[in-house]
C-alpha cells in the first residue's frame, strides 16, 4: 500500500491515513455574527473519516481581522458554541479536526472591520476585492500598524487559540500564507517597516514567531500547525528572496515542536504562478531545514500526492477542491474510484447546493 494511505503517528494521536481536508473559505457561516451553524456541521461531518485529519476553514480572530462576509469567527461565545457542533460531528465519526485562525490584514473593507481602516505592517496599497454585503468590492485603503498595537493582535491569536480549545478542536493552524496579515509581515514586498518588525528577515519573521509562541502557550507541543505560501503571488505579494525568507521562518519554527508545517506548493493553480525569474520554493526546499512533519497542498491529483509522500518531501497531502465534491475522498483515492467534479460556481457563499449535496461513492453506485 502507498504511504499516502498508511497510518502516521501525529504526536498526541495517530492518523489512519495522510489525506487531509485543506482549509477552504466557503462563506457559509450564519449571519449576523459569523456563527458556524448546522449546515457547516453537516459539511464537515460528511467529510470526516475514522482517523483522518481535517483543517477547518480560515476563521477570524477579531472583528477588525474580518475580510469576507460569511467567513466564521472564533472571537465570541456564540461562535464557540457553533464550532462545537462541527467538532462533535467530526469526532462522532472518529475524525480529527484543527481550526485555522487568521487575520486578513490589508485584505479587507471598512464594512467588515467595524468602520475602521484595514491594518497592515506598512501602508502598501494594492488592487484586490473582498466579499461584503454588497458582493465583491475593492478593498479599503489600509494603514500601517503602530508598534504599540502589535502585541494586541498577538493576544487576539492567543485568545482565539483558547476559544478553539473550548470549542473541542484537536489543535489549531496559524494562517501565515495567501497574503494575509502574517504573510504581509513576513514578505518584504509588503513590509517596509524600519523598527523591530521590519528590515532583515529576522525582524520580519518576528510577528509570525510571536503569534506561534502565543498559540503554543495555549496548546503545547504537537497541537499547532503553521501554513506558509513561499511562492504565492496572489494579493500582490512578493519577496526579494523567498528562499532565504521562508527557509529562515521554517528553521525558526523548529523550536515550537509543531504538529506540522503546511506548505502551499508552487503549482499553477487558479491562474497563479511562481514569480518569473525566481526559483519556486517548495516543500522539498523546506524539508532541508524543517525537522517536523510537512503537509503539502496545491492542486494535487492522486498520482502527485502519492509521489510526493513516497519521495519524502511531504508526510501528508491536503486536498481542497476535490474534497468539496467528494466527501469520501480518502477512500476514492485509495481504491482508485472515479471522482465527482467540483462546482466552482458554489465555492463562495450560498446554501446547501454544492456544499452538502455531494454523495459518497456507494450512494452514487446504488442510485445508478
Amino acid at each position: 500500500m502507498k504511504k499516502l494511505y498508511q497510518p502516521l503517528d501525529f504526536g498526541a494521536f495517530t492518523l489512519s491515513h495522510r489525506v487531509v481536508q485543506a482549509p477552504l473559505t466557503r462563506l457559509r457561516s450564519e449571519q449576523p455574527g459569523d456563527i458556524p451553524g448546522d449546515l457547516m456541521a453537516l459539511h464537515y461531518g460528511q467529510r470526516a473519516s475514522e482517523g483522518g485529519l481535517q483543517i477547518a476553514e480560515a476563521t477570524t480572530v477579531s472583528i477588525t481581522g474580518r475580510g469576507y462576509l460569511g467567513a466564521p469567527g472564533i472571537y465570541s461565545d456564540a461562535q464557540v458554541e457553533g464550532w462545537r457542533k462541527v467538532t462533535s460531528a467530526v469526532h462522532a465519526k472518529g475524525g480529527r479536526i484543527f481550526l485555522q485562525i487568521w487575520h486578513v490584514g490589508r485584505q479587507s473593507h471598512v464594512d467588515m472591520t467595524g468602520g475602521v481602516a484595514p491594518v497592515a505592517p506598512s501602508a502598501v496599497q494594492f488592487e484586490q476585492v473582498v466579499f461584503t454585503k454588497d458582493g465583491w468590492v475593492p478593498v479599503s485603503p489600509n494603514r500601517a500598524l503602530d508598534i504599540e498595537e502589535i502585541p494586541g493582535i498577538v493576544e487576539e491569536f492567543r485568545r482565539a487559540a483558547e476559544r478553539a480549545k473550548l470549542a473541542g478542536f484537536d489543535g489549531v493552524e496559524i494562517h501565515g500564507a495567501n497574503g494575509y496579515l502574517i504573510d504581509q509581515f513576513l514578505q518584504d514586498g509588503t513590509n517596509k517597516r524600519t523598527d523591530r518588525y521590519g528590515g532583515p528577515v529576522e525582524k520580519r519573521a518576528r510577528f509570525l514567531l510571536e503569534v506561534t509562541d502565543a498559540v503554543t502557550s495555549v496548546w503545547g507541543p504537537h497541537r499547532v500547525g503553521v501554513r506558509l505560501g513561499p511562492s504565492g503571488t496572489w494579493a500582490s505579494m512578493s519577496d526579494s528572496n523567498p528562499e532565504v525568507t521562508f527557509g529562515y521562518a521554517a528553521e525558526q519554527l523548529n523550536r515550537f515542536d509543531l504538529a506540522y508545517l503546511h506548505i502551499i506548493e508552487p503549482r499553477i493553480v487558479g491562474g497563479e504562478a511562481p514569480v518569473e525569474g525566481k526559483p519556486p520554493v517548495a516543500a522539498a526546499n523546506i524539508r532541508q531545514v524543517f525537522k517536523g512533519r510537512i503537509i503539502a497542498a496545491g492542486g494535487f491529483d492522486r498520482h502527485g500526492a502519492e509521489e510526493i509522500v513516497e519521495h519524502g518531501d511531504a508526510d501528508l497531502v491536503a486536498f481542497g477542491r476535490y474534497f468539496s465534491s467528494n466527501p469520501d475522498l480518502a477512500r476514492r483515492l485509495r481504491e482508485g474510484l472515479p471522482l465527482t467534479p467540483y462546482d466552482r460556481d458554489t465555492f463562495w457563499g450560498g446554501d446547501h447546493r454544492g456544499y452538502t449535496d455531494f454523495a459518497e461513492y456507494q450512494e452514487l453506485a446504488a442510485t445508478a
